[in-house]
């Protein structure tokens, strides 16, 4: 399974509840990204991709974190989602969620999997 992991970065560029790395990615045939975050110590990616509009969460490269470091925020329009789960906790997401990318850490190296919707960029 873990044959066709594509590799993000290096473990280390992910701080706590710090900035997220952005990875290129083909969501259901259109070009978009990924991104990749630290929280709880453990790592989460998500298309970079909010539920309330189609439009990227971060507001600089990297910046998927709220000030309090707790919950991923959309910089338009302000929905918060859970690190953890990518569930909407409040905004304007209204019980949508963020679409999971399968992603895991191996040799300090942190890689992502590619399923039925979210494909390695074209080249």
């Amino acid at each position: 399974m873990e044959d066709d992991a594509i590799p993000i970065c290096a473990s280390d560029a992910l701080a706590e509840g710090g900035k997220g790395v952005r990875f290129p990615v083909t969501a259901g045939g259109d070009d978009a990204t990924g991104f990749v975050v630290r929280y709880d110590n453990a790592v989460y990616a998500y298309l970079n991709r909010c539920a309330h509009v189609p439009i990227e969460l971060d507001w600089n490269e990297g910046d998927f974190f709220e000030s309090s470091g707790l919950y991923l925020m959309c910089s338009t329009h302000g929905a918060l989602y859970t690190p953890e789960t990518g569930h909407c906790a409040g905004g304007p997401c209204r019980g949508g969620r963020l679409r999971r990318i399968t992603v895991f850490e191996r040799n300090n190296q942190v890689f992502w999997q590619p399923d039925d919707y979210v494909r390695p960029a074209r080249a």
